[in-house]
């Protein structure tokens, strides 16, 4: 039986999306069998990330509404046998879609795969309990800015009142440089407001924003270490978390982090 987890964060913009594309992909070269669900409603951007938005035949919306199964909605990664995406839809009324709706399609799919990511849309409406209703784990994205740290300790929560058995926190985007000399908040005190355990941090790296305009997952990146720790944790319950400020470090680390302030 799949783990069902939601990717969430109560803000927009924080890479949240993307967190679950390359956590969809990671799972997968790891050997697990992963289903990812857009069920961002209207404003789909999953299919977009993957590459794979001109495969696209059918959709969530089709499932909940009858016109086609599960298995004639999910799309296979060509370049991952193992994952397979149901995407979402941008034209259709997103109000007539409940969160039970959702948990019926992932009931139907749980025993044919280990993990079920489900990318929850921004905000705390609607969506968020479409989303939220058929996990029973919970991934919460933050960036190092106080605005999303305060959007997702609302969030931790909202959480408390659905079936989530155990929440754990994702630090995008970090800058190794502006950590190191203190310019932004530092891990720890991150951790310490949100009150959940640390399942891993993501480096600022500018080949996956590329990576979201170009419809494919970069696997040769400064992130992608970073990405495989937070699969193994996920799945291992280990805690092996990505350390950005390496490079920063020594005489040559002081010359790129005020290198980096020029660019």
């Amino acid at each position: 039986m799949a783990r069902k987890i939601v990717i969430t964060s109560g803000k927009g913009g924080v890479g949240k999306t993307t967190i679950c594309a390359n956590l969809g992909v990671y799972l997968s070269r790891l050997g697990f069998r992963v289903a990812m669900l857009d069920v961002d409603i209207g404003l789909n951007n999953l299919d977009v990330i993957m590459g794979l938005e001109r495969h696209v035949i059918f959709d969530i919306t089709d499932v909940v509404s009858g016109k086609c199964r599960v298995r004639q909605a999910l799309l296979q990664d060509p370049n991952y046998p193992s994952l397979y995406l149901l995407p979402s839809s941008h034209t259709y009324s997103a109000s007539n879609i409940t969160g039970e709706q959702i948990k019926n399609v992932t009931d139907i799919i749980e025993n044919s795969f280990d993990y079920i990511l489900i990318d929850c849309p921004a905000g705390v409406e609607n969506g968020f309990h479409r989303a939220v209703f058929p996990a029973n784990e919970a991934i919460i994205v933050v960036t190092p800015h106080l605005s999303s740290i305060r959007d997702a300790d609302k969030v931790v929560g909202l959480l408390s009142t659905y079936n989530i058995e155990s929440k754990g926190l994702v630090i995008n985007r970090m800058r190794g440089d502006l950590l190191m000399s203190g310019e932004i908040m530092n891990i720890e005190s991150i951790v310490k407001s949100m009150g959940i355990s640390l399942l891993g941090v993501i480096p600022e790296d500018d080949k996956v924003s590329k990576m979201s305009s170009d419809g494919r997952i970069m696997t040769d990146c400064e992130s992608a270490r970073a990405f495989t720790l937070l699969a193994e944790n996920i799945h291992n319950g280990s805690k092996k978390i990505y350390d950005c400020t390496y490079k920063y470090r020594g005489l040559l680390g002081y010359f790129k982090r005020n290198l980096k302030k020029l660019v």
